[in-house]
């Protein structure tokens, strides 16, 4: 039956693909007409993989490796992304075999020169230089306009204007600089590893682009399957049950995909119309799943590469930012469930029969093994072997679990499917990257990070709340729009470093941008993972994305909590300074108190925003409530005693008054 007929039937391949596409400009590929462009284009995107693999254990110069990253990825996508809306989506035009050639020439000519722009000239460009800067600056911001939409491109933009007007007297003294040159400005881009090609590449060459091929490998194994069969049998027959479905596999695919439109897609197909089934709002049911997409990416191991990123930026290692991610992630998700089931308590939603229902035991028997690469991944990275070589080891390690089982075996064709998608996979956060590094080379170039950090501080007055408060607005317009991975690099480069100031360790400074950097999926006006959601739950996108907010709300008041104590993230700061990169562990006592006054106050704070716990909640209950939960986040002694008497008599209030209206209505 379609879903003309039945709204709460799952969505067809074809109906994802719609919505995909609406809400993710990445999805938009070509379908080739000619036979010799398809295979040509596969067999590129084949060997885009396969050079990744090579250079893990036989890397290059960095300047090198990184332009041949970028070069190939530029050619694919010019050869799999139309232009516009008008553009075939059959054939490749002329222009676009044109900008194929000059992708191609941009790495040789870096190939060829790489020896006199390193030694003869010392980094010192001359015309022919600056013509090929200029060329692959025009390519970077043309390729992703066509992957990403005009957000991040005009962000750039704006950057890469700024070196070129910053010494004229109209500009404002804090915003001056000397004067800038072609030269200065385009040698910074293409012939140094501080622009084009900086750490943001770095970081997508080395590590990034291997964690999205091993979760393309995952996905042809039949990972998502499994996802969402064990959350099924874990929780569908619940209160509320497909909600809750939707959380639990939308979180463990978030965290190993790091893309939050496509898992809302992806899993929302499945999920939303089953909400929708039994009960559930259409604006709630888009929500929860966007919500839940969104999450994955502070939830370790994987966190979507992020991770691996902040590991690679701040200088700590990958085991204390998974480790210090545990609980905030746990407490988000927390926070989302119990919106969920105090919903569906308050509305008499009952979960799907347990017959109707896969069983535990028989999803492990048959897929359970897939989940063998992701255990191997978690030992590998705890045992301190290179980022880049536990992930090479992952891939293989998927192939041969796979093929343990016949449902799940992968024929040499699906490995090279799985090494073709995981190229294109990767185009967007290659691309944003990239783009991302000219915003990375005006701000070294100019020091306008130190002009951001002093505009943070000097708005904050001093106030380590206030400076808090509008770091995070920041690092949400920052990171509007924007992929996880590019969202906190940015934040982490232009917001992140006004914390230091307040003697906030670094892990906790950067941990704080990248949580608001990543919600900003889902804060209207641009939230595309709500939208999203709405777009297949057939509601209204801007009230999805506000009660996407309600259910998001534990992840804005979290990292609020862990910046007061650190001991949340597992962080013993007792005699530590803002460059610290590790620290001990905290007594069990304390994670332990922290743990549980952080998990009651964020369940109080749910029952209070859903008007529900074991029965309806007044206005004055559910206000009351709210003030016990918040008393039980602020990390004192004393707001814990009364935050726990506040909540214990409200609970206590609803547990009697609900058996008696119980006893009347029987």
């Amino acid at each position: 039956m379609t879903t003309l007929n039945n709204p709460d039937a799952p969505i067809d391949s074809a109906k994802q693909e719609e919505l995909l596409e609406k809400f993710d400009k990445a999805s938009v590929l070509r379908s080739f007409a000619n036979k010799k462009t398809h295979y040509f284009v596969f067999v590129l995107a084949i060997f885009y993989s396969l050079f990744h693999l090579y250079i893990t254990y036989n890397p290059m110069p960095e300047l090198l490796q990184r332009s041949a990253h970028v070069s190939i990825g530029l050619c694919l996508i010019f050869l799999l992304y139309p232009a516009g809306k008008k553009s075939s989506r059959n054939h490749v035009s002329w222009l676009d075999w044109l900008l194929f050639i000059g992708s191609a020439a941009s790495a040789t000519y870096l190939f060829v020169e790489y020896q006199n722009i390193v030694t003869t000239r010392g980094g010192i460009p001359n015309t022919a230089d600056i013509v090929f800067s200029m060329m692959t600056v025009v390519l970077v911001f043309e390729s992703t306009r066509r992957i990403m939409g005009w957000g991040l491109p005009l962000l750039a933009l704006i950057f890469l204007v700024y070196p070129f007007i910053s010494g004229f007297e109209f500009m404002p003294d804090r915003l001056m600089t000397r004067t800038f040159d072609l030269g200065d400005i385009f040698g910074q881009m293409y012939l140094k590893t501080e622009g084009i090609f900086s750490s943001a590449i770095g970081a997508s060459v080395t590590f990034i682009f291997l964690f999205i091929l091993f979760g393309a490998f995952l996905a042809k194994s039949g990972m998502g399957q499994l996802f969402n069969d064990l959350a099924l049998a874990l929780a569908g027959h619940k209160q509320g049950g497909p909600a809750k479905v939707a959380v639990i596999s939308s979180g463990f695919m978030g965290s190993i995909n790091g893309t939050a439109v496509a898992n809302v897609v992806g899993t929302g197909a499945f999920t939303i119309p089953l909400m929708k089934k039994i009960g559930y709002d259409k604006n709630f049911a888009g929500a929860v799943e966007a919500s839940a997409s969104v999450g994955g990416q502070i939830l370790p191991p994987i966190m979507g590469a992020s991770a691996f990123i902040m590991a690679e930026t701040t200088g700590v290692s990958y085991s204390t930012i998974a480790l210090a991610a545990i609980l905030p992630a746990l407490l988000y998700y927390l926070g989302v469930i119990a919106q969920v089931h105090f919903r569906a308590g308050r509305d008499n939603l009952k979960g799907i029969p347990k017959a109707d229902l896969p069983k535990v035991k028989e999803v492990l028997k048959e897929r359970g093994h897939l989940l063998l690469p992701i255990i191997g991944l978690v030992v590998l990275l705890f045992n301190n072997i290179p980022v880049s070589y536990s992930a090479f080891y992952t891939i293989i390690l998927t192939v041969i679990v796979s093929s343990l089982r016949k449902t799940t075996r992968m024929s040499i064709g699906d490995i090279f499917e799985a090494l073709a998608d995981g190229a294109r996979q990767s185009l967007s956060v290659m691309a944003a990257c990239a783009l991302v590094g000219i915003i990375i080379g005006v701000v070294s170039l100019t020091s306008f990070g130190s002009v951001m950090t002093s505009s943070i501080m000097s708005v904050g007055a001093g106030s380590l709340f206030l400076t808090l408060f509008f770091t995070m607005i920041a690092s949400m317009i920052l990171g509007m729009g924007l992929p996880s991975i590019p969202a906190y690099i940015i934040t982490a480069t232009m917001a992140a470093p006004a914390l230091a100031n307040f003697d906030i360790p670094i892990l906790v400074a950067h941990m704080f941008v990248f949580y608001f950097g990543l919600f900003a999926n889902i804060t209207p006006p641009v939230a595309l993972a709500s939208f999203a959601g709405a777009g297949i739950a057939g509601g209204d996108p801007m009230k999805t994305g506000f009660q996407s907010l309600k259910l998001a709300l534990a992840g804005f008041i979290v990292p609020f909590m862990f910046v007061y104590n650190p001991a949340m993230l597992m962080l013993d700061t007792t005699n530590a300074v803002v460059t610290s990169k590790e620290f001990p562990l905290p007594s069990l006592w304390t994670i332990g108190s922290v743990a549980l006054t952080s998990i009651i106050g964020i369940i109080a704070l749910s029952a209070a925003v859903e008007g529900y716990f074991k029965g309806q909640l007044n206005v004055l209950l559910r206000l009351v409530l709210a003030c016990g939960a918040f008393m039980l986040i602020v990390p004192e002694l004393t707001t814990d005693i009364v935050g726990i008497a506040i909540v214990s008599f409200v609970m206590v209030w609803n547990f009697k008054q609900a058996g008696k209206d119980k006893g009347l209505s029987v």
